[in-house]
């Protein structure tokens, strides 16, 4: 069992590491550009471009894998189980999908002036987003679909998943337009950002918590049943 839960770990650090590093070599470019500014203390450049904020984000990868060892430790001390997937999942969960929410409401130049727009026509969007926004629409909440499932049981499912993507893209966009944040709120974003999460869970499955099997109404719980649940002894009642 403990050799499992090692291999599983080790895959899950690996794919990190690949999908870190193929992040890296497409975005160099623009990282090279912001990163001058940036190290010299022109927080505006970090935090307030997108090219900053790929790039604090990568910087902070560190920081996130130290905070993620930090609760698996705090776990492992007190014999919780699961502690490398369940603090692996809290924080991929957190760190992976924090950068892009700040991305999509980050407001542009005409903010508070522009009034909110709204595109509710399905798939009018899609063809003006290009490969680029495409891919970063996919990503918004691949994060959460990818990890969601490793943590909670209720989400082990890819309808769960599919709603919870669109939820909180219907959140974003709504924001979008009630803030005036010069950016339109569009049905095609809710559409892609629900796909990214789902086809992250789908690539996560074999990772997924098990559901709680509970009995079905009408369903006589049988002696063997009883005896192999968790946390009840078996009592031998022979004399």
């Amino acid at each position: 069992m403990n050799r499992t839960r090692r291999t599983r770990t080790l895959v899950l650090i690996c794919l990190a590491v690949l999908t870190l590093v193929g992040a890296l070599f497409l975005v160099r470019r623009p990282l090279l550009m912001a990163a001058p500014a940036c190290f010299t203390g022109q927080w505006r450049w970090c935090f307030g471009t997108e090219n900053g904020v790929v790039l604090m984000t990568l910087v902070g990868v560190p920081v996130a894998g130290l905070v993620a060892w930090g609760l698996a430790s705090l776990r492992l001390a007190v014999g919780a189980p699961s502690a490398w997937r369940r603090s692996l999942a809290e924080v991929g969960m957190v760190y992976g999908t924090a950068p892009w929410v700040w991305l999509t409401l980050m407001p542009g130049s005409g903010a508070g002036i522009v009034p909110g727009r709204l595109s509710l026509v399905p798939l009018r969007d899609l063809v003006t987003m290009g490969p680029l926004g495409i891919g970063g629409n996919l990503l918004v909440f691949a994060a959460l679909g990818f990890f969601g499932p490793m943590r909670f049981a209720a989400l082990a499912s890819l309808p769960r998943v599919l709603a919870l993507g669109a939820g909180c893209s219907v959140v974003i966009e709504t924001a979008q337009y009630a803030f005036q944040l010069d950016r339109v709120s569009s049905v095609d974003d809710v559409l892609v950002n629900a796909v990214g999460a789902a086809l992250a869970a789908l690539a996560a499955r074999r990772w997924w918590c098990a559901p709680n099997k509970l009995p079905l109404p009408g369903h006589r719980v049988s002696e063997n049943e009883v005896r192999s649940a968790p946390g009840v002894r078996s009592v031998d009642h022979r004399a």
